[in-house]
């Protein structure tokens, strides 16, 4: 099997344990990668904390010219990691590869920030200037659904302010990551970049390790309150990008068959394993027969496979208990409500469920009301679009959303009432790095992506200077 190493003050080192890497299409150990332990992990946030002030220091360009470095290395393995992360993951490979691609595109733009202190006053009484500071060891905590794409937009916009960084990865996906870190450990001086696997045990001790400035982290928000709890102990910053349970609101006035493809494509990326995926359909009376069959034709012909083979387009739920889950979410779909395609458990090794439409189902149950983060899309029936949307926004949720009409000004309004920090109109699932990117309500806390999310990384200062 190849061989991987965690990442710790510039040498790539054995874990103190190992742990198996499983391939979610086969069930089969995929490698035995390192397992770090709580003494490497101090280890890791001591070297990132001995780097910083001379990280700190080196010229923007310099940092920015390390991130750019990264990004073509990582671009020159994309066949490689690509196929990595399939085996890893599960997604397709071709959406393993536009990972890498994102991903080196995300640190490309991001590296291309600038942080520029702002003059506010200069007269015969003083002079004002803001300035933008790190902050000093900010811990990365990775989920498994993009275990590429989103070390790509947390580590450029940490590094190019000037702070160090401890990663520590999803236990289900750690390898591509450590395969990163074989490219970091080329690229940057000794320390700046970390990565450390673990068994979800080590969570809490980064979160609350007094030398760690700040958490940024993605995944659900019951893990993201314990992240948020733990760092109260030291008051430490935080950007949260937790769970969502994203409606889309499609009017009378659309034509199922145009629309249908972009909603089902917004649900079923990654087999349904997206934060910002359509999680629920409010599909107006007038068009709701029609656009259930269409969904419905769309979900029995998508092709269901590991991601290595040809023509697969949905593959396998990542890991066992999120299969497990999911399948609960089966249940409710039959109990409260008509399934109209899929609804089964493939017969064969692997996590795979097919994809999965259920209509005639309503607010107050399970699959309605909470985050199945999987390949089952419920469609619910309204007729009123004000009723529609204080029901979308019923949610405790509120990362993304989508309104669907022909009518642009009637959208837009609706758009502006929606209670998220995303919303598309006539499409779904379109971000960019140059687009600030945040929940609302219990979807998270702070920014991440564009200028925005690079000052979530830096310390505000302000320095008055007597004339």
């Amino acid at each position: 099997m190849p061989d991987y190493k965690l990442l710790i003050g510039g040498k790539l080192v054995d874990g103190d344990a190992t742990m198996e890497v499983v391939n979610p299409a086969t069930e089969e150990v995929l490698a035995v990668c390192p397992r770090g332990s709580q003494r490497q992990l101090d280890a890791a946030v001591a070297a990132a904390k001995g780097a910083f002030k001379g990280w700190a220091r080196t010229p923007m360009d310099a940092r920015r010219a390390a991130v750019m470095k990264l990004a073509d290395a990582l671009e020159a393995r994309t066949e490689e990691l690509a196929r990595l992360l399939t085996q890893e993951q599960g997604k397709p490979l071709a959406e393993s590869t536009a990972e890498i691609a994102y991903s080196a595109a995300f640190l490309r733009y991001l590296a291309g920030l600038d942080l520029e202190s702002r003059l506010l006053e200069d007269n015969e009484t003083r002079r004002v200037e803001m300035r933008r500071k790190p902050l000093g060891v900010v811990g990365c905590i990775i989920p498994w659904n993009f275990p590429v794409l989103i070390i790509a937009f947390k580590a450029p916009v940490a590094l190019i302010a000037g702070n160090t960084i401890v990663i520590k990865p999803a236990p289900t996906t750690p390898l591509t990551a450590l395969r990163l870190g074989e490219l970091c450990a080329e690229i940057f001086p000794p320390g700046v970049v970390n990565i450390v696997t673990d068994q979800n045990d080590l969570g809490g001790a980064l979160t609350a390790h007094p030398d760690v400035a700040k958490i940024s982290f993605t995944g659900s928000t019951e893990t993201g309150r314990k992240v948020m709890s733990s760092a109260a102990s030291t008051l430490k910053r935080l950007t949260l990008e937790l769970g969502g349970n994203d409606a889309a609101i499609v009017l009378a006035d659309v034509d199922p068959k145009v629309v249908a493809a972009g909603i089902f494509g917004g649900a079923m990326m990654n087999a349904g394993q997206v934060c910002l995926a359509v999680k629920r359909v409010y599909a107006h009376a007038a068009i709701y027969e029609d656009l259930c069959a269409e969904l419905a034709r769309l979900a029995d012909a998508a092709v269901v496979d590991d991601g290595l083979m040809q023509g697969a387009q949905i593959g396998p739920l990542q890991n066992k208990a999120q299969f497990e889950k999911v399948k609960g979410f089966l249940e409710d779909a039959r109990a409260n409500g008509r399934i109209i395609a899929g609804g089964t458990v493939e017969d064969r090794p692997g996590y795979f469920i097919r994809p999965t439409i259920v209509r005639d189902i309503a607010d107050g149950t399970k699959l309605v009301d909470e985050e199945q983060f999987g390949p089952i899309l419920p469609v619910i029936r309204f007729t009123d679009a004000e009723e529609a949307l204080e029901r979308a926004n019923a949610s405790p949720w509120g990362l993304g959303g989508s309104v669907w009409s022909k009518d642009r000004d009637r959208a837009y309004a609706l758009a502006c009432e929606m209670e998220s920090g995303t919303v598309w109109i006539n499409k779904h699932l379109d971000f960019g790095p140059n687009i600030p990117f945040g929940g609302a309500k219990q979807s998270g806390i702070g920014v991440e992506f564009a200028e925005e999310g690079l000052h979530e990384f830096t310390q505000l200062q302000v320095v008055n200077e007597a004339r």
